[in-house]
């Protein structure tokens, strides 16, 4: 295997030009939660109050519709990273964690590390407050060591998956070499008894790496399904769509072709939704407020976890956190 890539570099390279808004203080869970959770049960589109009428009465009962299941529910901690300290701001982790919690999150998303804590220790934390870390987005390694390292401290944590959060490059060959380094990656993992995966932005589809090969041709044609699963972000796909030109309503069709057609498992989402309008960097919904169709999406596909996220909170982090478990628990589809 070729090392040298700097993953955790890279990352952070990425988080430089997400342009989000700078720190702002934590705010206690309650602030505006009946009225944004309402809202964001309430939401209802055109198709998805069509499969409503279509699922009445048969025989005289109503038609059972599936929900997502209380126990496959997570929170990215990039949403809350405001509350978890410094550098992301003035927060406290064991407060922001355990409001997490309290909010009935029975899983979590790592990311941006453990806080002064080891991986045993922040388990065991975990544990205390009554949330499982079961996934986490760590970038490739560059070394062997590096990489037992990291596999080992997912162990430690109990988590199933391990995901590359993001790569990005207009080369061919780079992209070449990263779906050779994951593979790679994603064997050992397997013998860790952990499931890797990539999680997508928006660039992997727009990019043109020559002769109209995208990045995501590369990746789907390259990794080894055999061990390499797709965490599907859901907003960064639609959002490939409307920048390639199309409608919000054909780029979430888009994202359910990407999704139906992949050669790769889909094994969990990042539940993220869109504002109608608006630049990028601003276009980050709570659940329930955006025009992202998610009944369309869990109807077509279900997957082992659906994690709650969001880039730049509508009011607080712990409001978004809470808007979107108790989005996630009313939904039907």
């Amino acid at each position: 295997m070729c090392y040298g890539y700097d993953g955790d570099e890279a990352l952070r390279r990425s988080l430089d030009v997400k342009d989000v808004p700078g720190p702002s203080s934590p705010s206690r869970r309650v602030l505006l939660r009946g009225a944004l959770a309402g809202a964001a049960g309430l939401v209802v589109t055109g198709a998805s109050a069509g499969t409503a009428a279509a699922g009445q009465h048969q025989r005289g009962r109503p038609a059972q519709r599936r929900r997502v299941p209380p126990g496959r529910i997570s929170l990215q901690l990039w949403t809350v990273r405001e509350g978890l300290g410094e550098p992301w701001g003035p927060g406290d982790y064991d407060a922001t964690l355990t409001a997490v919690a309290q909010t009935g999150y029975p899983r979590i998303e790592q990311a941006l590390g453990y806080f002064g804590r080891t991986a045993r220790e922040l388990r065991a934390f975990y544990r205390e407050i009554g949330v499982r870390a079961t996934s986490s987005h760590d970038g490739i390694s560059d070394s062997r060591a590096a990489l037992h390292e990291k596999l080992q401290n997912a162990v430690t944590l109990g988590q199933r998956y391990i995901v590359v959060p993001y790569l990005a490059s207009d080369s061919l060959s780079d992209w070449t070499t990263w779906a050779e380094q994951m593979n790679t990656e994603a064997r050992t993992a397997r013998k860790y008894g952990l499931s890797y995966g990539y999680h997508n932005h928006a660039h992997e589809f727009t990019t043109d790496l020559g002769g109209g090969i995208t990045p995501w041709d590369v990746l789907t044609s390259r990794l080894d399904r055999r061990y390499v699963h797709l965490e599907i972000d859901i907003y960064w796909v639609v959002t490939a769509g409307v920048n390639l030109g199309l409608s919000n309503d054909d780029a979430q069709r888009f994202a359910l072709r990407t999704i139906r057609r992949s050669p790769l498992d889909v094994r969990q989402y990042h539940v993220k939704d869109r504002h109608t309008t608006g630049p990028e960097e601003t276009s980050h919904a709570d659940l329930g407020t955006g025009f992202i169709d998610f009944e369309r999406f869990f109807r077509a596909h279900q997957v082992e976890e659906y994690i709650v996220e969001n880039d730049t909170p509508d009011v607080t982090y712990l409001q978004t956190a809470d808007v979107g478990y108790d989005y996630l628990r009313r939904i039907r589809f």
